[in-house]
């Protein structure tokens, strides 16, 4: 990974699109410490153990500590992640977005279009019941009337805003997938938070230094054991081998020779893992923003949808799941691909051209969706099993961690594509 920035460093415009992520991610964690007029500073520390354990900690470790120190950025890129959930869902469902979908370029201007304005939806009614919590909690300044708390709704539903037009600008001119990006700059600035938390484990009075430096090994080990995991994953390919024919094109000999369609054993990468805690996490906010804490539906949430709860576990296993098969539907294009092949006058061997060749890859593709699903959906789900089996705290989850080491692993991938359509013949 480290020679490939090397290799894009000495290209020109890749090197400005480094440079311009690496400003949109600095211009984003500055946005995340800017205070929100009429939010009390001095006692908003103690937001983040109440956010503990909850949905809201998830959602405050992607957004990078910004939620339980409210700040401007506080809703980081949930909103547009759930808007683009929806958006997607529809292009299934109704007629309308179907076609824009098959539009081209236009299409997805309009698609991208309709997607700012759920979002900007999404965002004013999230800022509103995050303001509704912060004043149910005392969190905002004494005497703080309608202006004051509509400047906060406000404040939030633009600091959102900002998120969204950030990760697009990274689409456009930088490198990787903007939302993609931020997160793992989230994620990676949890770091020293998520390092104090191991080191409590193991000082913990609890038990004895021997038993908690032992916790700590272990979960150091689980650490690196993910992390290898998913890299080897994300890296495996199913090689499917094509024949092409020989062919006389005027006095010259064309074909007759062999290669590869590698399709990836993960082909969608971390995108059903965002999308299914980003799908689980919205009623949850809204439940807990809108509901007061004594009600029942609050308390009913709290007891049965807390990241170790039996319950959560399965609905969010079920949600990658139906995401990984959803992503895999509209990015694998069989029909097309067997087209193609015959088209160019190759075959794949004991596959006869055609509808077989299409059912071949149909097959082959459902086996690696369905490993890929299960994949996802234990490696997200494991840690908190270990949680609540062992009764010790794990300070991290594993989704977080997979989505951080598949980040790095996806940008590393377009940097090399990159390099390789400009010829560099370097790579690592």
């Amino acid at each position: 990974m480290f020679q490939t920035l090397k290799n894009a460093w000495k290209i020109k415009d890749l090197q400005n699109k480094l440079l311009f992520t690496l400003l949109i991610i600095i211009l984003y964690r500055l946005g995340a410490q800017i205070p929100v007029p009429y939010i009390n500073s001095a006692v908003i520390e103690g937001l983040g153990q109440q956010f503990s354990g909850s949905i809201l900690g998830y959602m405050d470790i992607m957004a990078g500590g910004a939620l339980s120190q409210a700040t401007l950025f506080a809703l980081s890129v949930s909103p547009y992640i759930t808007a683009s959930i929806i958006i997607q869902l529809l292009s299934v469902a109704i007629p309308y977005f179907e076609k824009l979908s098959k539009d081209g370029e236009a299409g997805r201007k309009k698609i991208n279009m309709w997607t700012r304005y759920v979002t900007i939806g999404l965002a004013l009614l999230t800022s509103f019941g995050y303001m509704k919590l912060l004043d149910s909690y005392g969190y905002l300044v004494e005497g703080a009337n309608w202006f004051a708390k509509l400047v906060i709704v406000a404040s939030y539903c633009a600091g959102a805003s900002l998120v969204m037009w950030l990760a697009e600008k990274i689409n456009e001119s930088g490198i990787g997938n903007g939302i993609s990006m931020i997160l793992f700059a989230n994620i990676i600035s949890s770091g020293p938070t998520l390092v104090a938390s191991l080191w409590r484990i193991i000082t913990s009075s609890s038990y004895p230094l021997v038993v908690g430096i032992l916790l700590g090994i272990v979960i150091l080990a689980i650490v690196l054991a993910i992390v290898v995991l998913v890299v080897l994953v994300t890296n495996s390919e199913r090689k499917i081998p094509i024949q092409y024919a020989k062919r006389m094109v005027g006095r010259r000999m064309y074909g007759g020779q062999s290669s590869i369609i590698p399709l990836k054993v993960v082909s969608v990468g971390v995108l059903p893992l965002i999308f299914a805690y980003s799908f689980m996490a919205f009623p949850g906010t809204i439940i807990q923003l809108a509901s007061k804490p004594t009600s029942g539906l609050y308390q009913w949430w709290m007891n049965n949808m807390s990241a170790t709860s039996p319950l959560y576990m399965i609905v969010c296993a079920l949600l990658i799941i139906a995401f990984t098969y959803f992503y895999s539907s509209i990015s694998f294009q069989p029909d097309e691909m067997a087209k193609n092949i015959q088209q160019q006058g190759g075959a794949i061997p004991s596959v006869r051209p055609g509808k077989p060749t299409a059912d071949y890859l149909k097959r082959i593709n459902n086996r690696l969706i369905l490993f890929a699903a299960l994949f996802l959906a234990v490696l997200a789900t494991l840690p908190n099993i270990i949680t609540e089996a062992a009764k010790v705290n794990i300070p991290f989850a594993a989704s977080s961690l997979l989505i951080a080491v598949s980040v790095a692993l996806e940008t590393k991938r377009q940097l090399d594509d990159m390099l390789v359509a400009r010829n560099y013949d370097t790579l690592s």
